[in-house]
Parts: C-alpha cells; structure tokens; sequence
C-alpha cells in the first residue's frame, strides 16, 4: 500500500477560497478545503487539534496522546520518533500535524510526497501557543472554539505576568529529565515560565536549549529552589534523588517541588495551568525565607 502511494499523485492545487495558514516553519500551508480527517503526530499536537475545537476530526495520533481523553481513543500510529507510515496512509488524513524538531524529518518528508499537508508546529513561547490554536482552527474551520481559547491563555498568561512582575527573585533549577541529567535554558519555554514566576534559571545562560550537566553543577549553583517533572503524572522520584545532598539550599529549606510533567513540558493552553502551579512553587520557596 505505501508502495503504491509512493507512486501516486502529490497534494493537488489549492482552490480561491481555500484556507491558509504559516507553519512554525514559515511555510504557507494551504488546504484544498477545512481538514476532516487531522493526523497529529505528537501529544502536544494533539492537544492542540483538541483545544483548537476539531477534536471530532482527529484520526490518528501517536503514542502518550493521553489529553483530553478522548485522544486514548483515537488509533494511535507508533510514536512521535517512528511512525507506521502505512497505518497513516490507510487512515487518509488531509491534514498532518507535525513537530518540527521532534518527528524524524525524513518521515515528515515522505508524508509530504505522499500527497497529505504537513503543518509543522513547535510553540516558543506564550504567543505561540495562542497563535498555534488559532492557526489550527483556521485550518479545521472551528475558529469560533479556536479563537475563545486562544485568547482564555493569552489572558491569563498576561494576568500571571502582570501579578508576578515584581516579585522576588528566587533561584531555580529545573530538571527536564534524570539520566542523563538535563535541564532548560532562558529560551525554552519553561524557562519562559520560570521567568515569568520571578524565578532565575541557575542554567539559564547555557547555549543549548535543553542542555545536559551534572550533579556537581547543581551543587555549585546551589538554588534555592528545584523543581521537576518525573517520569509520570505523580511520581517523584527524581526529586528524591537530591535528598542525599542536605547542604543545598533547596533541600535544607524544602523547596523540592513537584509539577506534573503535562502541564508544564507541552506547548498547549494547559500551560497556563502549570504555570499558575510553577507560580505559586515559588510562593512557598518565598515565604520559606
């Protein structure tokens, strides 16, 4: 079957009229008509489809695809590094959602050859997010939902910078990941949140978006708080893992926090919601002083 898709006719041309939007790769996607049938290829996309009011209309999603719920339900296509490619074809999708640095471009590229529209999304930042909702459902002509939610997160990512604009800065490190152990910089999201929190990224300053250190390196920075978000929605374990050094700040005062992974590592409206939680994490940091 894929075989035989390789060899057939790419995407067709675009009617007046038909919708268009700029990808997070400033590329011009234009669709003959509204998707129907939406192939998102990682769980933030996923997200995303959902928040952009076209839910209905997704058909494939890929592993870890877990919110809303109703996305477990969707058949699922292999996982955001190695998708099934002829189980993607079968499902006929007129709309694929990509994640420009986290789907293997190569697959992305065969998509393409295929015949199905790729719109490629990586949010960095608050604006982004907005914007990705509104994109999306300008695509699946669901822009009444689209646009309602975009601007709730605009809103209330406004409101929390408004409200935390002079707080106190307390200094934080955020662990992305345990082995090997990883962090974010200033210019990762999270690390958008972060200062957004009034918390200062002790790794901020490092050249590369999610870099890797050391123990030795957190000790040295000593922060006054550590924050992570484990391998699940209510495990942790990597924040235990810190207990055994007693001198650093965060650990002598209590400030080991934990944020469930979802609400903070995923570039979708549900941002707002951990970064309320991040928020008030470094509330207690403050009042711990």
């Amino acid at each position: 079957m894929l075989a035989l898709a390789l060899s057939g006719p790419v995407a067709g041309e675009t009617r007046a009229g038909s919708p268009c939007a700029i990808d997070d790769r400033d590329r011009e996607v234009c669709l003959e008509a509204p998707a129907t049938r939406i192939a998102a290829l990682s769980p933030g996309a996923a997200e995303l489809v959902y928040a952009a009011g076209a839910g209905e209309k997704v058909v494939a999603v890929v592993a870890y695809s877990d919110y809303p719920p109703e996305a477990q339900e969707v058949p699922s296509v292999g996982s955001h590094t190695r998708m099934d490619l002829e189980a993607l074809v079968t499902l006929n999708p007129d709309l694929v959602i990509g994640w420009a640095t986290g789907n293997p471009p190569e697959q992305l590229e065969t998509i393409e050859a295929l015949g199905m529209p790729v719109f490629y999304i990586e949010p960095r930042d608050f604006e982004s997010v907005s914007s990705a909702v509104e994109r999306l459902a300008l695509l699946a002509d669901t822009r009444e939902e689209g646009d309602r939610v975009a601007a709730e997160f605009r809103d209330g990512m406004a409101a929390l910078s408004e409200r935390y604009a002079d707080a106190e800065p307390v200094t934080v490190f955020y662990q992305v990941w345990d082995e090997p152990l990883m962090t974010i910089n200033d210019d990762h999201l999270i690390g958008k949140v972060l200062t957004l929190c009034g918390g200062v990224n002790v790794f901020g300053e490092l050249s590369r978006l999610v870099p890797r250190i050391d123990d030795e390196s957190v000790l040295a920075a000593d922060p006054e708080a550590i924050l992570a978000g484990g391998m699940g929605e209510e495990n942790r374990d990597w924040l235990t893992h810190w207990e055994q050094y007693p001198s650093l700040t965060a650990v002598e005062r209590d400030n080991l926090f934990f944020v469930p992974p979802s609400l903070i590592q995923r570039p979708t409206p549900r941002l707002l919601e951990g970064s309320r939680l991040f928020c008030e994490k470094l509330d207690r940091a403050r009042d711990k002083r």
